[in-house]
């Protein structure tokens, strides 16, 4: 069952939101918005529910393109960025891919384990912004969710930029965020990206393959991008 269906659970996320409210500020800095994402899981205090970005299953997004992919295309290493509690690492690796997930956050990454005890996935602790020299075009897919819509300004354009040189030649790149239009007020987190921030993608040797644009059911409509690049 959808966790937005589960009433209990949405009592307690609205619970945790307020208590994020109250006690975390969000920050200007690389290093303030660290802090505040740590303290959402030390507010969790091992609720999933307190994560506002977990639901306990991956998203439906991913899991509908993964199921439209050939067999041959589920090949090779994923990257998933800022894995969070691991579940749409976990459907990465479920659908063929040899998966690496991080998150900065080491308490993330502990939790993700913990969960998936047996898993394939391999699981560190790195920074998007300075991401390890090795990760550089070194991944068949890298795969994002809702990581660069919860930054901004220079934050945004360094996480746009590193995410874009970890995919390897002939490698691609899913990217899917909250939308919004060119000019619209985005009064987050979560900031929505609009199509002028996915086609900075593209300035990193990433064409622009497919892009979808609907409204995700949650506990209300939310309209979202699906965007798929992919090096030439």
């Amino acid at each position: 069952m959808p966790v937005w269906n589960d009433n209990k659970f949405m009592a307690r996320r609205a619970i945790a939101l307020e208590r994020i409210r109250e006690n975390l500020g969000l920050g200007e800095t690389a290093e303030e918005r660290k802090g505040w994402f740590e303290g959402v899981y030390d507010l969790a205090d091992g609720d999933p529910a307190g994560v506002p970005w977990s639901d306990t299953e991956p998203r439906a997004p991913l899991v509908r393109w993964l199921a439209e992919q050939s067999e041959d295309h589920l090949r090779g290493h994923a990257l998933d960025v800022a894995c969070g509690l691991g579940d749409n690492a976990e459907a990465l690796s479920a659908a063929g891919f040899e998966t690496t997930a991080f998150d900065f956050s080491k308490k993330a990454v502990v939790w993700a384990k913990k969960r998936f005890p047996d898993s394939r996935v391999k699981y560190e602790v790195a920074d998007l912004l300075d991401p390890p020299r090795d990760w550089l075009s070194a991944f068949n897919l890298v795969h994002e969710t809702y990581t660069v819509q919860a930054l901004q300004g220079d934050m945004r354009r360094k996480a746009i930029a590193s995410i874009a040189r970890m995919v390897a030649p002939r490698g691609r790149l899913l990217v899917i965020t909250r939308a919004r239009d060119e000019g619209e007020e985005a009064d987050g987190p979560p900031w929505p990206l609009d199509r002028d921030e996915l086609a900075a993608f593209e300035k990193y040797d990433l064409d622009l393959v497919r892009l979808d644009d609907f409204a995700e059911q949650r506990d209300r409509p939310i309209r979202h991008f699906l965007a798929e690049f992919r090096r030439p």
